[in-house]
């Protein structure tokens, strides 16, 4: 019998997010003859964690909750409450580490110091995946904590609209076999930041399979609010750089120009509050829907008449992919990736991050009878 491939692949937690689906479409596809799956997590912690499959091991960092809030916090801040309950020898030792860090503008020193107890993974690999994208801890632990015959960085973020340390990837990413970024224009803008690299790096774009998104569209209940309307749909985390607070001022113009409209998001985040006061504000409360998290937004993507991702940045937006599988009229702004999935067209825009720009495409798509549910004729201005 040929001998299994082991891989690894490490990430925060298994939050609905982007990159953790992309990584339970990625395992999806793996056949198991060939290849034995690890999954090692920071937390034990996420919507997705149930839909791991039972035959791939499932393994946390142990330790991650007793350092998890020293490296969230800035170092000078945990210096500071060192020193108010007394404990001298910390302080020291965090004020230190806060200097050495701003002097070479990267924390490895500081992550090295705070795995000093933890010792190297036990189990051996064939590929260790830093898969969060750039999260510096990760790729920290990936090169220094676990031993593999080959080691990939995977970059699932525009860098370039991050906290991205160029110092810290170009000390340990040096270390990696290679890099992989999951768009063509994403690539580029990493090249152009860690040119030295450029030789490590491909584009592996995020899959989806269409007949498993299609599968779960007929299996899965939708939209049960009994509206007869133009419905919106848009899918992803709340949070800043998803743009969410676009799509609701967006619904306020498309509700003064008297439309048979409802704008729904699925999905949920620290955003949550904030854009609540802003529907109240905007007295949307009836017309811009937070639905929450769905693990299964299939259906509603099924049945919705335009699909909108109104994103500030992606890397590769994997809700764009599965809304493309359902052959709704799409309109997405000009994020990293975006015009690798979508082109203009008569059914599909890419806009500016822009108030106007997106409202005029949706005007579009509903005056150019791309949809067929009940509508009111509107002028473009």
């Amino acid at each position: 019998m040929e001998k299994k491939e082991k891989v690894l692949f490490m990430l925060i937690n298994m939050n609905i997010g982007g990159t953790e689906k992309a990584l339970l479409n990625m395992i999806a596809e793996m056949p198991r003859e060939k290849f034995e799956i690890t999954i090692l997590l920071l937390e034990k912690y996420g919507g997705f964690l149930n839909s791991i499959p039972s035959d791939v091991n499932v393994q946390y960092f142990r330790g991650y909750d007793k350092i998890k809030k020293h490296l969230n916090s800035p170092l000078h801040l945990t210096a500071v409450e060192f020193l108010k309950k007394g404990r001298l020898i910390k302080t020291f030792i965090f004020a230190l580490f806060y200097i050495i860090s701003k002097l070479k503008k990267e924390k490895s020193i500081f992550f090295n110091y705070m795995l000093k107890d933890y010792p190297i993974e036990k189990d051996e690999y064939d590929t260790a995946i830093a898969y969060a994208g750039p999260m510096d801890f990760i790729s920290y632990f990936i090169v220094h904590k676990t031993i593999a015959k080959r080691k990939i960085q995977w970059i699932h973020f525009d860098v370039t609209k991050i906290q991205f340390n160029k110092y810290f990837a170009t000390r340990v990413y040096k270390h990696f076999s290679d890099i992989f970024i999951v768009s063509r224009t994403g690539k580029e803008k990493l090249a152009h930041i860690l040119p030295s690299l450029s030789g490590k790096m491909s584009v592996y774009p995020n899959k989806i399979s269409t007949k498993l998104v299609q599968s779960m569209a007929e299996a899965g209940i939708g939209f049960e609010d009994g509206f007869t309307g133009i419905r919106i749909l848009t899918v992803g985390r709340l949070s800043e750089e998803k743009g969410q607070d676009l799509a609701i001022r967006v619904m306020e113009k498309l509700r003064s120009k008297e439309w048979n409209v409802r704008w729904y998001c699925i999905g949920d985040g620290s955003a949550r509050k904030e854009y609540e006061h802003l529907i109240n504000s905007l007295h949307l409360e009836k017309d811009f829907i937070l639905l929450g998290a769905h693990i299964n937004p299939y259906p509603f993507m099924k049945e919705c008449d335009i699909y909108v991702q109104p994103s500030r940045h992606e890397g590769y937006c994997i809700t764009l992919a599965e809304a493309r599988c359902f052959h709704h009229p799409i309109i997405s702004t000009d994020f990293t990736g975006a015009s690798e999935q979508l082109k203009n067209a008569e059914t599909s825009y890419i806009v500016d991050f822009n108030e106007k720009q997106m409202f005029d495409a949706v005007c579009r798509v509903i005056n150019n009878n791309f949809i067929s549910a009940p509508r009111k004729e509107c002028s473009i201005k």
